[in-house]
């Protein structure tokens, strides 16, 4: 599903440029909803064949689907009541049925077993890191007696991630096709609970509240353990934490479930719990923001484009005491990435409120590789490629990755365009 700027989101209404009834068969790499969250419509458009995914993207996709439908029904409802879409009778990009209907085509398939899902094609899953269930995929076609492997990177976690496995070295491969995130950048090399007990401690003691919007798969759950390292070892005040966000506590839950992805000992699962207070009620919700005294609340949109977290900004964003973190990659086009660029004003529900709270990035604490992570990672494949295709990154950063690709390792490159079609 595209996500950040008007006119990439824009495509998201467009008919899928396949038939989508004539689809065999869906690969999931994870479940964040940027590579998820258009499996409703292509349901609707037709797609009745099976969606594979792993056994952790497919818990995932039990609370992202839904979620992701009830906010597409509330903005159009919203929409239709204040009238403030072009559009009449405002419509959702999908519904709730269109997701549970996503959600009974789920196939569930371990890493490393190997799949057979339409004739000829193969699919085998690679641990990949980055949040619960990432996959990269190996993909064997037999075409005519010609094989050929096609190896999909999925999005590609950091070797020394504080909380999740490193993603598995690559199988050979005629073909790779990478994500390019990070790809023009290294996250900086600074230690991050030294930086976060730092940005917390002076908050607090300037009588303001720390927000932090978070992904709630994947970052609300890192943020969670680098506070409860950081309390346990007294080295921030004893204020409370609150994780404001439904889906991110039902998220918090599945680390117990699939121990063997992560690194958390069953103690420390079970920190993010005793030490923490969850909101999910609405009711609940409202009344923390009107609660005054110091504290770290993270809820989401990590890149505060909806939900709760809009209303924690309205109240906090005004007053220089507070200090709004974000902690993981902010696309063009959206709220958060205005913010960490020097907006002095965040526009809110129709709003414009004046930002005088300290904004901080935290960007080390982002669950993609960066460039060099991605090229090390790219390197332990055991042969070169014929060729490597680069996507999934704005497309500078792309542009970027592809050529440090050539340098660095000698690959013959290529960034495909919007809708470009590639015969392998």
């Amino acid at each position: 599903m595209f996500q950040g700027q008007h006119e990439e989101r824009r495509r998201n209404w467009s008919r899928f440029p396949v038939d989508a009834s004539t689809i065999d068969a869906v690969v999931l790499t994870h479940a964040h909803i940027d590579h998820s969250g258009w499996l409703p419509r292509l349901v609707d458009e037709g797609f009745s064949g099976a969606v594979y995914c792993t056994p952790g993207t497919a818990d995932l996709l039990e609370l992202l689907l839904p979620d992701a439908a009830h906010l597409q029904e509330e903005e159009a409802r919203y929409a239709n009541k204040k009238g403030s879409s072009r559009h009449s009778p405002a419509l959702p990009l999908f519904t709730a049925r269109d997701a549970q209907r996503a959600l009974d085509a789920l196939t569930v398939v371990d890493l490393h077993e190997v799949t057979t899902i339409a004739a000829g094609i193969e699919v085998t899953f690679r641990r990949a890191g980055h949040i619960l269930g990432a996959a990269s995929v190996l993909m064997t076609v037999d075409d005519r007696g010609a094989r050929r492997r096609v190896f999909f990177s999925g999005d590609v976690g950091r070797p020394n991630d504080s909380v999740m496995l490193p993603p598995e070295p690559i199988p050979s491969a005629d073909h790779i096709v990478t994500e390019s995130t990070y790809g023009d950048r290294n996250h900086e090399a600074i230690d991050v609970e030294a930086t976060l007990a730092d940005v917390v401690g002076r908050t607090i003691a300037r009588g303001g509240s720390v927000l932090i919007p978070v992904f709630a798969v994947g970052r609300a759950q890192t943020v969670l353990h680098a506070l409860g390292n950081l309390r346990e070892a007294g080295r921030i005040p004893r204020v409370p934490i609150v994780l404001n966000s439904p889906m991110a506590i039902d998220a918090t839950e599945l680390y117990t479930r699939h121990r063997s992805e992560h690194r958390l000992t069953t103690e420390q699962c079970a920190r993010m719990w005793n030490e923490v207070e969850y909101t999910r009620s609405v009711e609940e919700s409202i009344a923390l923001t009107r609660r005054r005294e110091p504290m770290i609340i993270l809820s989401a949109s990590g890149m505060a484009t909806g939900g709760r977290v809009l209303h924690h900004l309205l109240q906090l964003a005004p007053d220089a005491r507070n200090t709004i973190m974000f902690v993981g990659y902010q696309a063009a086009g959206t709220r958060g990435h205005a913010l960490v660029n020097g907006a002095k004003l965040v526009r809110v529900y129709g709003e414009d409120v004046p930002l005088d709270a300290e904004v901080v990035h935290l960007d080390a604490l982002s669950a993609h590789a960066d460039r060099d992570e991605l090229l090390t990672w790219l390197g332990s494949c055991p042969e070169p490629p014929r060729h490597t295709w680069v996507v999934h990154g704005e497309p500078e950063t792309a542009a970027a990755f592809a050529d440090a690709i050539a340098a660095d390792l000698g690959w013959s490159t290529h960034v495909p365009a919007y809708g470009e079609r590639i015969v392998l």
